[in-house]
């Protein structure tokens, strides 16, 4: 029978207490994380979010509360009174290592089955079957220790905000589908049937109405949903620190985000982060680092030598640029110890997988040895040595073809190479990437669409090329990255009528289509509509970037996995035919059959 707690109050949580608490008398609550019977002496780890703390019991003390102990297994919840005492035999690993309580009243107030894996820090226990049981699984102090990172991080941003002049408000959770890029997840409703809610990808247009409604600065912890395929960091759900301002440019956007992570990072972590970030154009981005989210946490650029190779023997490097592309290298440091032929050939067939025709490369031991050593001649081939200042030791790694297939095979690889050397040095590097270009263009389509959503800011000097010569327009539109992860995304806003209406006719929407799905936003514009711009930060990345973690997973209590489903509650889950004969939707076909 579980005990109740009757004339027990936790006085203190079991990490609480210090060697200044000694002679005190404490109540003390949580799970039994282990026990050690040593004959006359028991000792109990008893633990709670916020650590562990030893009870002792000596059966000479009181021989029924010592019983009472030894019936104690693992996970078992109890409440513990007694007396803080120095400990004669201290624990450095734990700050409660210095201090033990001696228990003078016991309540077991509820018992545990063995639970189907051991709760410790570092489990083995495959993830599949902790997911199962998430609950047991948040016990675990790295897990817990991340959830409360997180809550941090949400009460300084909040509270960062308030200071600001932001106000909180929220936007509804069911709202009119509206493209963003992903598929919605949709709602059916049964007062409207036949009709759909969906959940918001982001508070977007809503947020835009607040401005026009005069909020001037609008904050949210936003939950946002968007139906595509996952990985290590995407969920189907997910939490932004959503913002927009009234009156400001780009600068003042920037300048108010970077004063946020400083708050969260001097807050969270105790760190000094320098202020303003580096920034770097979206055409540097890639040129160097063959990425909009570039890691800049060690070096080795992409560097072009298309005009060094241009009239060489060698048909693959001509051949590429001849075509419109370009020959671009990368530089691994003192890899060649490490960087084998059969291991080159692993990163050729990895660039074959990734979109690259094949993977060109010099590979210096004692003297340089190039793939393409025979179709070039020694002073060519010094020339490219002495451009990208490559010597004895280092892999070069080159790639001919179209530049956006350059670019992304050679920043796929630059961070492939990167972790195998163990190169990224631990620490924070921030960087805001700008200028974006406004559209890009489709080879499948043959046509030139939008990159950002359709109420994008094109800056006033690029206005002039909308109809002429869509590769020359330029957004009022920013991302920050951290570490090579891509943390927030926001623009300033178009709030001219006229030009809204050109940007959606540059986006061949039809009148139809522009007023079926942004019908109430071009109304409001109408009734004077302040300059505005915002962004929204990803809650879950940043959790996952100052805990340490290897996935969103680790700083989301209750994630979906791969296939977007829910281990522990079996969801997404049939229901029952009068639900779905109430909402008029009938199921043709299930996934089963």
């Amino acid at each position: 029978m579980a005990e109740f707690m009757t004339g027990l109050k936790r006085t203190h949580y079991c990490g609480d207490l210090r060697i200044s608490d000694v002679d005190k008398e404490v109540t003390v609550c949580g799970w039994v994380q282990r026990c050690r019977d040593l004959g006359q002496l028991i000792f109990i780890d008893l633990r709670d979010r916020t650590g562990v703390v030893q009870l002792a019991f000596n059966d000479k003390t009181d021989k029924e509360i010592f019983d009472k102990a030894f019936a104690c297994r693992s996970e078992f919840v109890l409440a513990a009174k007694g007396k803080v005492l120095e400990r004669s035999s201290k624990n450095s690993d734990i700050p409660t290592g210095d201090i033990e309580v001696l228990v003078t009243d016991l309540r077991v107030l509820s018992k545990a089955q063995t639970p189907p894996f051991e709760i410790v820090d570092n489990t083995e226990t495959n993830e599949e079957l902790r997911l199962k049981y998430r609950y047991l699984d948040l016990r675990r102090r790295p897990l817990l220790n991340n959830l409360m990172t997180r809550s941090k991080i949400a009460k300084t941003a909040r509270d960062y905000f308030a200071e600001n002049g932001f106000v909180e408000i929220e936007t509804p959770m069911m709202i009119k589908s509206t493209p963003e890029g992903a598929r919605d997840y949709l709602v059916p409703s049964r007062v409207h049937n036949g009709k759909f809610y969906a959940l918001p990808q982001s508070p977007q247009i809503y947020k835009q109405l607040l401005m026009v409604s005069g909020f001037d600065r609008y904050i949210q912890l936003a939950r946002c949903f968007r139906d595509e395929d996952l990985r290590a960091d995407r969920q189907p759900e997910f939490t932004q620190i959503d913002m927009e301002l009234s009156f400001v440019d780009v600068e003042d956007i920037l300048e108010i985000n970077e004063g946020l992570f400083k708050r969260i990072f001097k807050d969270v972590l105790n760190k000094d982060l320098k202020t303003p970030f580096e920034r770097m154009t979206y055409k540097e981005a890639m040129e160097n680092y063959g990425s909009d989210k570039p890691d800049i946490r060690f070096d080795m650029k992409i560097q072009d030598i298309s005009d060094l190779v241009k009239d060489c023997g060698f048909g693959v490097f001509t051949g590429a640029i001849e075509n419109g592309g370009s020959v671009r290298a990368i530089v691994a440091k003192n890899a060649a110890s490490v960087y084998t032929r059969k291991e080159i050939d692993k990163l050729t067939e990895y660039a074959k997988g990734i979109g690259a025709k094949g993977l060109a490369y010099v590979r210096w031991v004692d003297e340089p040895n190039a793939s393409f050593k025979k179709f070039m001649t020694e002073e060519e081939l010094n020339a490219v040595y002495e451009r990208l200042q490559a010597e004895k030791g280092d892999v070069i790694l080159i790639v001919a073809d179209k530049d956006s297939t350059v670019f992304s095979t050679l920043g796929a690889l630059r961070l492939k190479i990167a972790k195998r050397l163990d190169i990224i040095p631990n620490e924070f590097k921030f960087l805001w990437i700008v200028d974006f270009p406004f559209f890009e263009y489709d080879e499948e389509s043959g046509e030139w669409l939008a990159m950002h959503h359709p109420f994008t800011m094109p800056k006033e000097e690029c206005l002039q090329y909308l109809d002429t010569d869509p590769s020359k327009v330029t957004a009022k539109a920013f991302d920050l990255t951290l570490n090579g992860i891509e943390l927030s995304s926001g623009s300033m806003r178009i709030t001219d009528p006229e030009l809204q209406q050109k940007m959606f006719k540059a986006l061949k929407l039809t009148d139809e289509e522009i007023e079926a799905k942004f019908g109430f936003l071009v109304e409001a514009y109408k009734y004077g509509a302040p300059p505005h711009g915002g962004m929204g930060i990803g809650l879950d990345r940043v959790s996952m970037l100052l805990c340490g973690a290897d996935s969103l997973r680790d700083v989301t209590a209750f994630p979906k996995v791969q296939n977007a489903s829910e281990l522990m509650s079996s969801c997404p889950a049939p229901v029952d035919k009068e639900s779905l004969d109430v909402l008029g939707i009938a199921i043709t076909k299930t996934e089963e059959e």
